[in-house]
């Protein structure tokens, strides 16, 4: 008896400080993502993923203002719990609302990156080959030399 409490009083430990240590919180791989874009269609695609984001918000929002004035309007329907309900119903929407401002100003600043993005890309693909410009020059210049022969 005595070596399975000593078994067990090392193992509950390590468990306890394996527990303590694990992740609590979940990751969103969008936020993982939107540090790893690189091109304008990747950012383009995490602005429209944050617009939806902001819609789905924007529903709860008027979800919750549906259920606030249904809260105010019949509070004698809930009895002692309607004050609860009201300040829950209160409380989302103000969370709701705050999330749906955030995604947007995401939305923004990914479509302003990628807009930046395709500029560069735009004037690195003109840059990159100068001599094509002359050479079209050239050519045009060569042609009307031999129409004047």
């Amino acid at each position: 008896m005595n070596k399975k409490l000593s078994v067990y009083l090392a193992i509950v430990p390590i468990f306890m400080v394996l527990i303590g240590c694990a992740q609590v919180g979940s990751v969103n791989p969008q936020d993982t993502v939107g540090k790893n874009a690189k091109t304008h269609q990747e950012h383009n695609n995490l602005a429209s993923y944050y617009d939806n984001i902001a819609m789905e918000m924007d529903s709860k929002v008027a979800q919750n203002k549906a259920l606030l004035k249904d809260y105010e309007g019949h509070s004698e329907y809930y009895g002692r719990r309607g004050q609860d309900f009201h300040s829950h119903a209160t409380a989302n929407l103000r969370h709701y609302e705050q999330e749906a401002q955030n995604a947007l100003k995401k939305a923004e600043f990914h479509r302003k990156i990628a807009a930046e993005l395709l500029k560069r890309d735009y004037a690195q693909s003109s840059e990159a080959d100068p001599t094509a410009t002359r050479k079209i020059k050239v050519k045009l210049e060569s042609d009307s030399d031999n129409k004047l022969n």
